[in-house]
């Protein structure tokens, strides 16, 4: 009689839940909730002695500059702390958890407030520099970023060891380890489902989030020193992730896309409400030209985005609108000699980039892939060299070569002179405010191409040829066809915009339309805000140019190392966040395989 013995299977217990710093739960908090109500308590004292660092940090019960943003970040931290204790009426600021929250909350406290003592200490010579106040904050935040990380979290096991590894696989394994408990530390819940609420109470909680959107573009475009302006995309970038931790930004997407054309006709009114902010033109100058470059990324979204095709020409659509439109408006360095009304110029320009669209895609949409991408970088070079030989030496006198086309009029539109400054309900409105409201109807026209092409049955067909161009073609679709259409409402689109860019920038040359450089907008820069963005929606591209055009902006102080600076801050995005800012739901799954689908998103993002 054999007896069978069977081995006695022993379970490895889960890691035990502890936090980063080993400081027990209680006093962990405490502390994150102590430091945090310090900081907001030192944003009232000063933090140096002399006014000579921006922003006055002098003055005594009264915060100003960076000092704002830390009283911001820290009271975010105390209001998070708050509701981890369960206090009553704050719990709806953490429908997926508070921890995670908290922890990005005392990092963006800390983070701009060191930043902060940092860049006193550097500008003025030693922390000799600072008063009470600053020491108190640092110490503060320090303390409250020590308890945060102290909140437990559950630890993933870890894989096990070779026991033939060598020693530098050992290191290997520990850190990859350790990178997922640090992954782990910031990981939440998923956000409960919003119930179904009162129309007009989910309408009011969208235009909170519109006015909130609009207070922080608006503080971000007008801030007016370099060390502000560095402290506001630490806090804000931060902050953001704090409340995107705790399920806030995943239930405001959900009340979002259950009034989505509400959601954009409110997003237009406070992008209408942004000149009524700024007391000059100065601001207003950077949000027409950011309408310009995110109204050509929307029309780019369209060949990349919905329809997969790599085009790295599609500036020298902009510059066919841009030319086509000013060489029909009355410039004296026109050959044409006429002067079209505004509407006619818009049609002319969209048609001429719409046939060109044609020529170029005809004979190269059956390549694919780097091979077509090739073809469109070489269009848009041939484009520029093109109009800088049209000068009557080299070829025919039509471009007026690099010096391109001239003294382009100003806009007068049924008796409104665009060049003048005009009162609206007591609001003086000048020059490129007047453009900003007329590019803003332009990209509500785009947006809403963008919106019916997209759900339509060609834009079914498009996205079938960018997910799997032979399984559509053996599905019956026309590939050709289908790509060629995407590929002229693109260049359309382009075009359109090009036209008011000739009027707000007075003049049209080749420079203007590279495939690269510093000054969007340009080739790499469009596909860039569309990559970022997150291709195949549509406020992705918007808010992708927005914050290309703005930073670059805003960096100039960094000089050669400018783009440097930009570059890495791609870098690292594009690493932790490869779907873009705004993925559709395709996308998000692709890159992230093992999160669940999101059930808000939709074509026009969150």
């Amino acid at each position: 009689m054999t007896t069978q013995t069977t081995t006695p299977q022993t379970h490895t217990p889960a890691p035990a839940a502890t936090g980063l710093v080993p400081l027990p739960e209680h006093i962990g908090r405490a502390l994150a909730l102590g430091g945090s109500v310090l900081a907001v308590i030192s944003t009232f004292l000063a933090w140096t002695w002399t006014s000579a660092f921006p922003g006055d940090l002098t003055v005594y019960g009264y915060p100003g500059g960076l000092q704002v943003l830390v009283l911001i970040t820290g009271a975010l931290t105390t209001l998070l702390c708050l509701s981890s204790y369960g206090v009553q009426g704050l719990g709806w600021l953490t429908p997926a958890g508070a921890d995670a929250a908290i922890k990005l909350g005392a990092l963006a406290t800390f983070a701009t407030t060191w930043y902060t003592v940092l860049a006193i200490s550097v500008d003025l010579g030693g922390l000799v520099n600072l008063e009470p106040g600053g020491f108190i904050v640092a110490i503060a935040t320090l303390a409250a970023l020590t308890g945060a990380l102290a909140l437990p979290f559950q630890r993933p096991a870890p894989d096990p060891i070779d026991p033939d590894d060598t020693g530098w696989e050992l290191f290997k394994h520990k850190a990859r380890h350790q990178r997922e408990n640090i992954k782990a530390a910031f990981t939440t819940g998923t956000a409960k489902p919003v119930g179904k609420l009162p129309a007009y109470a989910e309408i009011l909680i969208i235009v909170a989030v519109l006015a909130l959107g609009l207070t922080v573009f608006t503080y971000g475009i007008g801030t007016e020193y370099d060390e502000l302006f560095i402290g506001f995309l630490i806090s804000a970038g931060l902050g953001f992730a704090a409340l995107n931790k705790s399920g806030l930004v995943a239930q405001a997407s959900q009340i979002t896309s259950r009034h989505q054309n509400i959601t954009i006709c409110g997003a237009f009114v406070a992008a209408a409400l942004f000149p009524f902010t700024q007391t000059d033109d100065q601001y207003a100058t950077i949000g027409v030209y950011i309408l310009i470059f995110a109204t050509v990324a929307l029309g780019l979204n369209i060949v990349v985005g919905l329809a997969g095709l790599l085009d790295l020409g599609y500036v020298a659509f902009l510059g066919v609108g841009a030319y086509a439109a000013s060489l029909v408006s009355g410039s004296q360095s026109s050959p044409f000699g006429v002067h079209f009304p505004f509407w006619a110029a818009v049609l002319v320009g969209a048609l001429a980039s719409l046939v060109f669209g044609v020529l170029i895609g005809a004979p190269t949409l059956r390549l694919r892939g780097d091979y077509l991408a090739i073809v469109t970088l070489g269009f848009g070079e041939i484009f520029r060299i093109t109009a800088n030989n049209l000068d009557g030496t080299s070829g025919p006198d039509i471009t007026n070569g690099s010096n391109g086309i001239s003294s382009i009029p100003d806009l007068d539109i049924l008796g409104f002179d665009f060049s003048q400054q005009h009162d609206i309900a007591g609001f003086a409105i000048g020059r490129f405010a007047n453009y900003f409201f007329l590019m803003l109807l332009i990209t509500a026209i785009v947006v809403l191409v963008f919106r019916r092409s997209g759900d339509s049955r060609i834009g079914r067909a498009w996205v079938a040829i960018r997910e799997d161009e032979t399984a559509a073609l053996a599905m019956g679709i026309n590939g050709f066809r289908v790509k060629l259409i995407a590929f002229a409402v693109g260049a359309s689109l382009a075009g359109l915009a090009g036209t008011v860019q000739a009027h707000v920038t007075y003049t049209v040359t080749p420079e203007q339309y590279l495939f690269a450089g510093a000054i969007p907008p340009n080739s790499a820069f469009l596909l860039a805000a569309v990559v970022l963005g997150g291709m195949g929606t549509i406020s992705g591209p918007l808010i992708g140019a927005a914050l290309l055009y703005l930073i670059p902006n805003k960096l100039q102080f960094l000089g050669d190392y400018q783009l440097f600076a930009f570059g890495v801050a791609l870098i690292l995005l594009m690493r932790f966040r490869p779907e873009g800012l705004i993925p559709n739901r395709r996308r998000q799954l692709e890159f992230h395989e093992e999160a669940e689908a999101p059930t808000v998103l939709t074509k026009a993002g969150a």
